[in-house]
C-alpha cells in the first residue's frame, strides 16, 4: 500500500470497515479495484475490499450463490443466464442475482493466431469460450455466425479470460474472445485481432457489479460505499494515468509498454470503463436478444428489470 493509502486506511480505522468479499475475472474492473485498494479509497467510504479472481463463470456463480462472495464483477449475461435457469453450474435454488452498476461494454475482440488471416480462416479450427452457454460465448457465436462459420469450427470451454489467453498463447486454440487488457497482451505476442465485438453486435452491456438480492438488502450501506469507492478510484486513475500503467505492470504482470496501452484503452472516455457506472439499457437488450437466439432451453427474453437493481447506484451517485 502507498503512503497515501496507508494514511487514509488508518484514518478510516477509527471506524470499523465493512468487509466485502469480491470475486472477479481478469479484466478492466480489476484496475479500478487495485487502485482503490492501494490508495485507501474504498476505506474512505467505509469498505474493506477483499478481491479474489475466479477461474471460470461456473465457479463464480456457485461461489456467489453459496455466499463465499458478497458481490461479483462479471458479465451481465451470467446474471441473466442463471436467473433464467440456463447456467452451466447446477445451483441448489433460484439464483436471484441482480446487477447494481455497470463497468463497460465488454471491450471484446476476437484474437487469433498470426497465421489466421481473417474470420473465414477459422474454418475447421478450434475456438474457445469460458463456458459454452454463458459469459460472452454468444457474442463470439454471433460474430462467427455473421461470417458464416459458426457451425464450421470446433468449440471448447476453457475458462475465464486469463485461462483462454494462456491457451491461445500455448497454441491450444486458434482463436478466442478476449477483453481489454488481455487482447493487448495477446496482440503484443504477435496474435491477430480479427474483429471487435461492438462492431458485430452494436450496443452491449458487458461487465457489471452484481450480488444476490438478499445481499443487496442486507449489505446496502456497504454496497453503496463500494460503488462510491469504485467511482472515486476511477477518477483517481483518470488523474494519474502513469500510475495506472504502473499498477497493471505490477498486478497483471504486463510489460510496461503493454501496460501503458492498456491503461489508455481502459480509461478512454468513450470506449473504456463507464464513468457514470451506468447499466446500458440498449446494451442489456442486446444481451437478451443474443440469449433469446442461442440459449437453451429456449426462452424469449425482454424484461431487463428482472436482472437489475438500480437502487444502489442511485443512492451512491445521486
Amino acid at each position: 500500500m502507498t503512503l497515501a493509502g496507508a494514511v487514509a486506511a488508518g484514518a478510516a480505522g477509527a471506524q470499523s470497515l465493512s468487509r466485502l468479499n469480491v470475486v472477479a475475472f481478469a479484466g478492466a474492473s480489476n484496475l479500478v479495484l487495485w487502485a482503490g485498494q492501494d490508495q485507501g479509497i474504498f476505506a474512505r467510504h467505509g469498505v474493506e475490499v477483499a478481491l479474489e479472481l475466479t477461474p471460470n463463470s461456473r465457479a463464480m456463480a456457485s461461489d456467489l450463490y453459496a455466499g463465499k462472495f458478497d458481490l461479483a464483477l462479471t458479465s451481465v449475461d451470467n446474471i441473466v443466464a442463471y436467473n433464467e435457469g440456463q447456467g452451466e453450474a447446477q445451483l441448489p435454488g433460484p439464483s436471484d442475482f441482480a446487477a447494481f452498476f455497470g463497468v463497460d461494454d465488454g471491450m471484446l475482440s476476437v484474437m487469433a493466431a498470426a497465421d489466421v488471416p481473417d474470420l473465414p480462416g477459422l474454418r475447421g479450427k478450434v475456438v474457445s469460450v469460458d463456458a459454452m452457454t454463458t459469459g460472452f460465448a454468444f457474442v463470439l457465436r454471433e460474430v462467427l455466425g455473421q461470417a458464416g462459420i459458426a457451425d464450421q469450427v470446433e468449440w471448447v470451454a476453457v475458462g475465464g479470460g486469463a485461462q483462454r489467453l494462456a491457451a491461445l498463447l500455448e497454441g491450444r486454440q486458434a482463436a478466442t474472445l478476449l477483453n481489454t487488457p488481455l487482447d493487448l497482451a495477446a496482440e503484443a505476442r504477435g496474435f491477430r485481432r480479427l474483429a471487435r465485438g461492438r462492431d458485430a453486435v452494436g450496443a452491449y452491456q458487458g461487465i457489471v457489479a452484481a450480488a444476490r438480492r438478499g445481499v443487496i438488502d442486507q449489505k446496502r450501506a456497504a454496497l453503496v460505499g463500494f460503488t462510491r469507492g469504485f467511482r472515486d478510484s476511477l477518477a483517481w486513475l483518470d488523474a494519474n494515468r502513469a500510475e495506472a500503467a504502473t499498477i497493471l505492470t505490477a498486478k497483471a504482470n504486463m510489460p510496461p509498454p503493454v501496460a501503458a496501452r492498456a491503461a489508455t484503452a481502459l480509461l478512454d472516455a468513450d470506449r473504456g470503463i463507464y464513468r457514470d457506472l451506468r447499466i446500458d439499457e440498449a446494451g442489456l437488450r442486446t444481451v437478451l436478444r443474443l440469449r433469446s437466439k442461442y440459449a437453451q432451453p429456449a426462452k424469449e427474453l425482454g424484461d431487463i428489470t428482472r436482472y437489475i437493481d438500480p437502487s444502489i447506484r442511485a443512492a451512491a451517485l445521486g
